[in-house]
C-alpha cells in the first residue's frame, strides 16, 4: 500500500482545487515521529480559501473520514498530521521490501529514455590522481541512480586526448625522455618530462612555439605526431583503467575529444550558415553579448577549434545517436560560465533539446599540504591512493579480526569504500579538503560503519534457522520506537533515490544509509532478536533482512560494496 497516495485520495476530496499529484508533492514526512508519520501544509492553501492555514487545517482535520490504516488525523500549526497504524505501517513497508528486494526502491519511470552521463574525463598523458576522483564517483553514482530509476543510461568517459599539451609532451619527450624510460615508468615518466617542460619553459619561451608546432603537426596528420600521441594515449588508459577496475567503474563510451576532429567542420558550417559567426580579431566567435556573457569561441585566428566547438558538436552527435532525454556533464564548479556559453549557443543553433543538457557541477579537491597542479607536480596519484587505502584496512583487520575469511577481498572493499563514500557524502557542490585521518576514519558517519551494519545484519541472518519471507508474519511485534524509525527509514527509501536522481546529488543516500545504520543499531542494541518466541524472532529477523536489502541497495547506488563479513 502507498500511504501516500492513500492519502491524497483523501484530501483530493477536500481540495480539488489541487490536482492529485500537486497534493503528493506537497505531503512532507516530519522530521520527527511524534509529529505523525506524513503532514500536509495548508499554507498554499491560505489564499485560495481566504483563511489562515491553521483554521483551514482545523476545519478539514473535522471532515476528514479516516480510513483503516491511519490511527489518527491532527491539526498542528497549520498542517495536518497523519499518524498510520504502526503494524499495518510495518506490514505495508517491510512487505514491500521482501517481494521487491534488491528492486526495492526502484521505478519504471525512464522506461524508453535515455539518459547520457559524461563524467570522470581524465587527460591523456597526466596522472590520474586524488582531484579525478570527484567527477569519476559522482558521475558513477549519477548512472547508478538513474538506471534504478528505469533509465537506460549511457556513461560516456570524454577523454582529454588532444590539445596543445601534447605538443608540449612531445617536446619533452625529444628533449628529455627516452622510450624505455617511458616503458618503465609509464603514466608517472610522462608527468615527470610535462612537469620538466613546464620549468624549463619559465626559463626558455621558445619551448612554447615549439610545442604549438608539434600540435600543429598532429592536426595535419603528420605520421611521427600521431604516433607518438597514440602511444601515449595507450600508456594512459592502461594506467586509467586500473584505477577503473578499482573503483568499480565502467563506460560505454570512451570517445574523447580527437574523436569529433572530422565532425567540428560542418557544426562550424552550419553556425556560419545560420548567421550565429562574427569575426573577432581573426577569431570566429558568437556574440552572447544580449545575455551578459563573454563571446563563445569557435576558432582561434589560427583556425584551429577550441573545448566550446569539440563539445557543441559532441552534444549534436550525442543527440543525433542517442536521442537523449537528458545529456548530464559532471565536470568542476569553475566550468560552469563553459557549459553556460555553449548551452546557450545549442539554443541559438534552434535545437529545442537545449534544455535537456545539464551541467553538475562540483567543489574542487585539495590537499591539506595545498592545491593539486598538474604542472608542478603537486599531485597523489589516484592508484596509490586507493592501495594505500587497502593496505591501512588490512592493518586495522588484522588488529581487530585477524581470523576473518578472504581478508584480501573485504580490505579492498572496505578501503575503496571507505574513499569512495567519504567524498559523496559531502554535498557535490563544496570543496573537500582531502585528509586520510578523515577517509580512513572507521568509527561515526563513514562508508566503513555503514558496511559494518550491514555485516552485522547479515551475521545475525547467518546464525538464525529461519528463512525469511513476507508469509506469516506478526508485525503488531514491530510496534516499538526503535522498530518503527527502522521501518520509517525504509519506508523513505524510494524517495531517497527520487530526490537524489532529480538533485542529481548522491550525498542524499550516502546520508540517508547512515542514518538507516544508526537506527539499526540502536534497535539491534535495544531488541534481542533470536529469541525463544518463534513470531517476535520471525518479524524482528523480517526487519533485520529488510535493512540488509536497502543498506545494500544504497551502498551499491554509491558504488561502493557491502561485505557480508567484516
Amino acid at each position: 500500500m502507498d500511504f501516500k497516495v492513500q492519502i491524497a485520495d483523501l484530501l483530493y476530496k477536500q481540495f480539488n482545487d489541487l490536482s492529485k499529484e500537486e497534493i503528493i508533492s506537497m505531503l512532507e514526512i516530519p522530521p520527527s515521529p511524534d509529529m505523525g508519520d506524513y503532514a500536509f501544509p495548508c499554507f498554499r492553501l491560505a489564499k485560495l480559501f481566504k483563511k489562515s492555514p491553521a483554521m483551514i487545517a482545523e476545519e478539514t482535520v473535522k471532515v476528514l473520514e479516516k480510513p483503516d490504516f491511519i490511527k489518527e488525523i491532527k491539526n498542528v500549526t497549520g498542517y495536518i498530521n497523519f499518524y498510520i497504524d504502526k503494524a499495518k505501517f510495518a506490514s505495508a513497508i517491510l512487505e514491500s521490501v521482501l517481494k521487491s528486494k534488491e528492486k526495492y526502491g526502484s521505478s519504471n519511470e525512464g522506461e524508453g529514455k535515455n539518459i547520457v552521463v559524461d563524467y570522470s574525463a581524465p587527460n591523456i598523458a597526466k596522472p590520474f590522481h586524488v582531484g579525478h576522483l570527484r567527477s569519476t564517483v559522482i558521475g558513477g553514482s549519477i548512472y547508478r541512480i538513474y538506471k534504478h530509476l528505469g533509465y537506460n543510461c549511457i556513461g560516456v568517459n570524454h577523454l582529454g586526448d588532444w590539445g596543445t599539451q601534447f605538443g608540449k609532451l612531445i617536446v619533452a619527450y625529444k628533449k628529455w625522455g627516452s622510450k624505455e624510460a617511458v616503458e618503465q615508468g609509464g603514466i608517472k615518466e610522462l608527468m615527470r618530462i610535462y612537469v620538466l617542460f613546464h620549468e624549463e619553459a619559465e626559463k626558455d619561451p621558445s619551448l612554447e612555439d615549439e610545442a604549438r608546432s608539434w600540435f600543429t603537426k598532429m592536426e595535419r596528420g603528420d605520421e611521427e605526431a600521431l604516433s607518438l600521441w597514440n602511444w601515449f594515449k595507450d600508456i594512459s588508459l592502461e594506467e586509467f583503467n586500473k584505477v577503473y577496475k578499482l573503483l568499480g567503474v565502467e563506460f560505454d563510451s570512451y570517445a574523447g575529444e580527437s574523436f569529433y576532429n572530422d565532425k567540428m567542420e560542418a557544426i562550424i558550417e552550419e553556425l556560419d550558415r545560420k548567421g550565429l559567426l562574427k569575426d573577432s580579431e581573426g577569431a570566429k566567435i558568437v556574440d552572447l553579448e544580449d545575455v551578459n556573457m563573454p563571446p563563445c569561441l569557435i576558432t582561434k585566428k589560427d583556425g584551429s577549434t577550441l573545448y566550446a566547438t569539440r563539445d557543441i558538436t559532441a552534444a549534436i552527435y550525442r543527440k543525433n545517436t542517442y536521442d537523449f532525454h537528458k545529456c548530464i556533464y559532471v565536470t568542476a564548479l569553475a566550468q560552469n560560465l563553459h557549459f553556460a556559453q555553449w548551452f546557450e549557443v545549442i539554443k541559438r543553433m534552434g535545437y529545442d533539446w537545449y534544455d535537456r543538457l545539464v551541467h553538475v557541477p562540483f567543489g574542487l579537491v585539495s590537499m591539506e599540504t595545498g592545491k593539486l597542479s598538474t604542472r608542478k607536480g603537486n599531485v597523489v596519484l589516484l592508484e596509490e591512493l586507493l592501495k594505500e587505502a587497502i593496505e591501512k584496512t588490512k592493518q586495522i583487520i588484522n588488529d581487530k579480526n585477524p581470523d576473518l575469511e578472504d581478508k584480501e577481498t573485504v580490505a579492498e572493499q572496505v578501503g575503496i569504500g571507505a574513499v569512495v563514500f567519504n567524498d559523496l557524502s559531502n554535498n557535490r557542490i563544496k570543496d573537500v579538503v582531502f585528509s586520510w585521518d578523515k577517509v580512513l576514519n572507521f568509527d561515526g558517519e563513514t562508508g566503513p560503519y555503514v558496511q559494518y551494519t550491514h555485516a552485522r545484519a547479515c551475521s545475525v541472518l547467518r546464525k538464525s534457522d529461519i528463512k525469511v519471507d513476507e508469509e506469516n508474519i506478526d508485525f503488531n511485534v514491530l510496534t516499538d520506537p526503535a522498530s518503527i524509525e527502522v521501518i520509517r527509514l525504509i519506508g523513505q527509501f524510494p524517495e531517497k533515490v527520487k530526490d537524489a536522481a532529480e538533485k542529481l546529488e548522491p550525498s542524499f543516500i550516502a546520508r540517508y544509509v547512515v542514518d538507516l545504520a544508526q537506527a539499526f543499531n540502536k534497535f539491534y542494541h535495544d531488541n534481542p532478536i533470536l529469541t525463544e518466541d518463534e513470531a517476535v524472532k520471525k518479524a524482528r529477523l523480517a526487519l533485520v533482512y529488510s535493512v540488509k536489502i536497502v543498506l545494500s541497495s544504497g551502498l551499491y547506488l554509491l558504488g561502493v560494496k557491502s561485505p557480508e563479513k567484516m
